[in-house]
């Protein structure tokens, strides 16, 4: 089984994805897998009578091939040591890719540049398979380059030899996710790097609706939840003491806050509530703000 899958239809956003695939694939001395699924050629072809037009299957697998074997090649070169297999896939793009993540230990996928009105994922294959799969993905926007996750050199330079910026880890006190906290911890530890963790509370909760607001009631709240934060993390945090850990309790949804922390992270990692995942998949409103704005690739880690 290989250890990362990382999907590919050609685009400047799977191509990165296979990028970052390669590069997370060659840390972790795992091995990696392009695959290639659903109809890439589009209109190219005219069915008639149901039945493609003459050579349209051929030349729907030559170009795959292709694909794969351009990518292959390229990510070898630049990875020499890292075992890469290729497949491809007569199935549509969604349901090819769930069933791939059911054999990998991590999905790659591409994600549409940052920018628009809707946000980046909206509409996309990619939000379908991340609110469908069980799995973690990884989402990869275009344009993404290796020494974006590094800090600057000495001279301010861009470089991807220095230290790995931060991982960020969005926390819900109330439902942790004990897999989405374990893998950021351990992809910090992997990377030598810091985990920043972020946790949004809101003090409106314990008022009505236009009650007045205690100012020692709120302070007392915020202690006990940086208390909260703290015991949460403690067993991680001995678990992996190498990990430098910097804990927040931030005022309102965290969603905002990571979005900000994105900018500066080699990877936010969210969690996503598996049995929230109903027809066509839900996300909660952080995981959502993430998935639509983050700057940097982000992991979603599925946890019941």
């Amino acid at each position: 089984m290989p250890a990362i899958t990382v999907g590919l239809d050609g685009s400047p956003e799977s191509l990165a994805a296979a990028d970052w695939a390669a590069r997370e694939a060659t840390q972790r001395e795992k091995s990696l897998c392009l695959l290639h699924a659903g109809d890439p050629l589009g209109s190219l072809y005219i069915p008639y009578m149901g039945v493609p037009a003459p050579g349209a299957v051929e030349a729907l697998r030559d170009w795959s091939a292709h694909l794969l074997g351009e990518a292959e090649s390229r990510l070898a070169e630049r990875h020499p040591d890292l075992r890469i297999t290729t497949r491809q896939s007569a199935a549509e793009a969604v349901p090819a890719l769930l069933a791939a993540a059911q054999d990998t230990e991590l999905l790659v996928l591409g994600s549409r540049a940052l920018g628009t009105v809707t946000g980046f994922l909206l509409g996309s294959v990619a939000l379908s398979i991340v609110a469908r799969t069980d799995r973690p993905v990884v989402l990869v926007r275009a344009g993404e380059h290796a020494e974006d996750e590094h800090v600057p050199d000495a001279t301010g330079a861009a470089s991807d030899t220095t230290q790995y910026r931060d991982v960020v880890l969005g926390l819900d006190l109330e439902e942790p996710g004990d897999a989405a906290v374990e893998f950021a911890f351990e992809t910090a530890r992997r990377r030598l790097t810091g985990l920043r963790v972020v946790h949004g509370w809101n003090p409106a909760t314990a008022y009505g609706y236009g009650a007045f607001v205690d100012s020692g009631l709120t302070a007392d709240m915020a202690e006990e939840t940086r208390h909260g934060l703290s015991d949460v993390l403690r067993p991680w945090k001995e678990k992996f003491p190498e990990v430098e850990v910097r804990a927040q309790a931030v005022v309102g949804s965290a969603g905002r806050h990571l979005v900000h922390a994105s900018r500066d992270a080699s990877l936010v990692v969210v969690g996503r509530k598996t049995r929230h995942a109903l027809a066509g998949g839900r996300f909660g409103p952080v995981a959502h703000a993430v998935l639509h704005h983050a700057s940097a690739p982000v992991a979603v880690v599925p946890h019941g």
